[in-house]
């Protein structure tokens, strides 16, 4: 799992270290830092909010399916697929910008984490050494390797503690990092500290710190039930209750749960995060008009029809799906145990009804969608 850290944490602490550089403050560079990836993800989150609103206009037709095909599931989501392919829309695109969230704050963590080795760009050696001197200055065990997560934000504790015990290493690691230290705080508060509920001390720094969770899941909860709310005024039929409402309330409470057991510079990110992109969605929705979005659809679908009478060879998304379905209901239909006699088929027999099933779905499919079909293909590959 620290591998996947690193690899992730490399680009951003390039970016987070220029942006340091620029600001002198980690707060604000976390604020800067989420203004430009939120700008990297802009198309992604363009095209996922392109094709939530092309779905949309499906919706007449998806009802239309349901009420058609209510007693036959397997007929329905044939029919369904069907549809998205004759539309050129991917119901599986919003998966994206989820996966790339969860890479960029594995990418935020490592950042947080290891401040030492990203912005202060501290030889390995060296940072070894002054872990070894924090963890012997700890009270009690700690449990930390030197590559933990933990390490970099232990050692500036202990640093804060006992500067005169880390002046004696190399490359002025003890005026850096204290240094650093200063600006590593939003309002006199430390970014690299947890949150806790029940602090020794009630300072400005630990209100600070304790009300960093609860905004940040606040934050998620205005973007939540502004989607709910947006997603059943252009959804009326969309049913809102149980699983939906259940998770726009949870999500907001886990992240003032995680945000109490990571750093606080976490917690903050997450605050931002939130406000960037609810302020995204708004902006995309008001973008995405329903007169809009007809002509963003009928463009889209005759992009790809062009391309598909250029490229006739290749199959889309929808194509492969549909195929695995026509396979898949024959498995569940059964296999035809008859020849032409009506007596019982040898394998081979049975093996040429299939591929003669399979070459009819396919020929269907083309017919249906204008592509060519040629009937020496079975569809097999090398």
């Amino acid at each position: 799992m620290n591998s996947l850290y690193d690899i992730i944490g490399i680009p951003f602490g390039y970016l987070m270290y220029l942006i340091y550089s620029l600001c002198h403050n980690y707060a604000f560079a976390i604020i800067i830092f989420t203004v430009v990836t939120k700008l990297i993800l802009f198309p992604v989150n363009y095209h996922t909010q392109k094709g939530s609103a092309r779905m949309q206009l499906l919706n007449p037709k998806m009802e239309k399916l349901r009420k058609s095909f209510a007693s036959n599931p397997q007929r329905l989501q044939e029919e369904q697929q069907k549809l998205y392919q004759q539309e050129g829309i991917n119901p599986m695109g919003s998966c994206m910008p989820a996966l790339v969230q969860m890479i960029l704050l594995f990418g935020v963590i490592d950042v947080v984490y290891k401040p030492i080795t990203h912005i202060l760009h501290i030889s390995k050696s060296v940072r070894e050494s002054a872990f070894n001197i924090a963890v012997g200055l700890a009270e009690g065990p700690t449990g930390l390797k030197s590559n933990n997560l933990r390490s970099e934000l232990t050692i500036m504790e202990q640093l804060d503690a006992h500067p005169d015990k880390f002046s004696g290493l190399a490359e002025n690691f003890s005026s850096m990092v204290s240094e650093f230290s200063s600006h590593y705080t939003i309002f006199g508060a430390n970014l690299g500290k947890i949150p806790e509920f029940h602090p020794d001390t009630w300072n400005s720094e630990s209100i600070i710190l304790f009300c960093i969770p609860f905004i940040a899941g606040l934050a998620q909860l205005v973007q939540s039930i502004y989607s709910q709310i947006h997603q059943k005024k252009v959804n009326p039929e969309m049913q809102g209750g149980g699983c939906m409402s259940l998770m726009m309330y949870l999500m907001p409470v886990m992240s003032v749960v995680w945000a109490f057991a990571l750093p606080a510079g976490i917690g903050f990110y997450w605050i931002w995060s939130s406000l960037f992109s609810f302020l995204i969605n708004l902006a995309l929705n008001m973008y995405f008009t329903p007169e809009r979005t007809v002509a963003i659809n009928e463009k889209e679908k005759e992009k790809a029809r062009i391309y598909a009478e250029k490229h006739p060879e290749k199959k889309t998304f929808m194509q492969r799906m549909l195929e695995q379905q026509a396979l898949l209901d024959q498995q569940q239909n059964g296999t035809p145990d008859k020849n032409r006699n009506g007596n019982k088929a040898s394998r081979s027999e049975i093996n040429k009804q299939n591929r003669d099933r399979i070459k009819e779905a396919r020929r269907r499919m083309a017919e249906k969608y204008g592509e060519e079909y040629d009937e020496n293909d079975d569809g097999e590959e090398d």
